[in-house]
């Protein structure tokens, strides 16, 4: 879960909360003329995974499916449904990979995995993205989902979030020659299966752990999201259970495997989105050694709609916004308290910035980099989460909530 301050006020039932028709039109409009008009100017794969991001958008706004409250909530009060829904989500997204990444191909098509390597880089990147989350108020697919479904004050994390992004880039290559391992893909060093055997039981370890530290605490674990929706109405107001937002977020990055031939990332599109507006303002952007690769040279020079991140992207932000209107929940509130703004703008810069040293954020480093066999993926949970709990502790002094819930009784 992410912070969500969106839609109409807290005090309208769900039950009374309707369709918004007009929002929804909006929505499905750009959603479905943006893929008519990607397949003609780009490709039908283009066209489709734009779609995979709407789906993900939506599934995300939906499930309220994310990282930064889950974590912050086991921190604070040891509540851990959020993270065991992202082990089942790792669990069946790794059975997917794995074989495909063994195999080197899916459906024909080459795929290969998000494998990063392992240094100070990751460290210190994954453990400012983890204070960054906290104060930014979510990581890059709640910033963007979040931000699609009306939070404005995610707007200014997003909007610093692309400025971190950028100095992080044109810094990456000094961050890059410190001490590393290298990439170390599990895959690669033990074989398909015994990697993910061995990646199961950590999931299973810790989802139990998770379950062991809450009923200590509260005596009982608690239900997951709660709605008087039921069938079909909950499938499209929502919201939906924790464990259908995994399934659904392991099946759509295993589709962006098919289609794209890598997984799901998120943050190289906001380096992009800054790095174009400085470049045509006359900045040497092009020669910095983060775009020496040929691919991201070619990013720079082709339109933003060439690019499958920033595409994936956009349909995460129009899925979202669907899901809200679906929801009866889009309804912007444009003022936002001088504390909380100010760690939006801090917050936002230290996940750009941490994001560029980590080699991904908590889709391309953690999910997608757990997913891919990537040691990587590991130590970046590791750091993030010691960010994450700083960051929960600083919450307070820029009037941030930090939840708590009553102590239960065992059933």
């Amino acid at each position: 879960m992410a912070d969500i301050s969106l839609g109409r006020p807290s005090g309208i039932p769900a039950r009374q909360r309707t369709m918004d028709p007009r929002v929804v039109a909006v929505a499905a409009l750009l959603l479905l003329g943006g893929a008519v008009w990607l397949t003609d100017a780009v490709s039908s794969r283009q066209a489709a995974l734009y779609l995979v991001g709407g789906a993900l958008g939506l599934t995300l706004y939906h499930a309220l499916f994310g990282f930064t409250s889950s974590f912050r909530v086991f921190i604070s009060d040891r509540r851990g449904a959020g993270i065991r829904a992202q082990m089942v989500m790792l669990a069946l997204a790794c059975a997917l990979f794995f074989p495909a990444l063994a195999a080197g191909e899916l459906f024909g098509q080459p795929v290969t995995g998000l494998v990063a390597p392992v240094g100070v880089s990751v460290l210190f990147g994954a453990f400012l993205f983890g204070i960054g989350m906290q104060l930014g108020g979510g990581c890059a697919s709640g910033t963007l989902y979040t931000a699609g479904g009306g939070n404005t004050r995610m707007l200014v994390t997003l909007f610093f979030f692309i400025v971190g992004s950028v100095v992080g880039a044109a810094h990456l290559h000094w961050w890059s020659a410190l001490p590393s391992i290298g990439p170390v893909s599990l895959v690669s060093s033990l074989g398909a299966l015994p990697a993910l055997a061995l990646n199961l039981a950590v999931f299973a370890a810790i989802a139990g752990a998770t379950v062991i530290l809450e009923r200590k605490r509260h005596g009982a674990l608690r239900p997951g999201n709660r709605t008087p929706h039921r069938g079909w109405q909950r499938f499209v107001q929502g919201s939906w259970p924790l464990v259908w937002g995994a399934v659904a977020l392991a099946v759509l990055n295993f589709a962006t495997l098919a289609l794209a031939g890598r997984p799901w990332g998120i943050t190289s599109a906001f380096v992009l989105w800054g790095a174009k507006p400085l470049d045509a303002l006359g900045f040497d952007v092009a020669f910095w050694p983060y775009f020496s690769a040929p691919e991201r040279a070619a990013s720079l020079e082709n339109s933003i709609f060439q690019d499958i991140t920033s595409v994936m992207n956009f349909g995460i932000i129009l899925g979202a916004l669907l899901a809200a209107g679906l929801a009866g929940r889009f309804a912007p509130v444009w003022r936002v308290p001088l504390r909380s703004l100010t760690a939006a703008v801090v917050g936002g810069l230290m996940l750009g910035y941490g994001a560029r040293l980590a080699y991904g954020c908590n889709i391309g480093a953690y999910f997608s980099g757990i997913a891919s066999g990537s040691l990587h993926g590991w130590v970046w949970l590791v750091a993030a989460l010691a960010g994450n709990v700083i960051g929960t502790r600083l919450r307070p002094l820029f009037g941030l909530e930090v939840e708590k819930t009553p102590r239960e009784t065992a059933c």
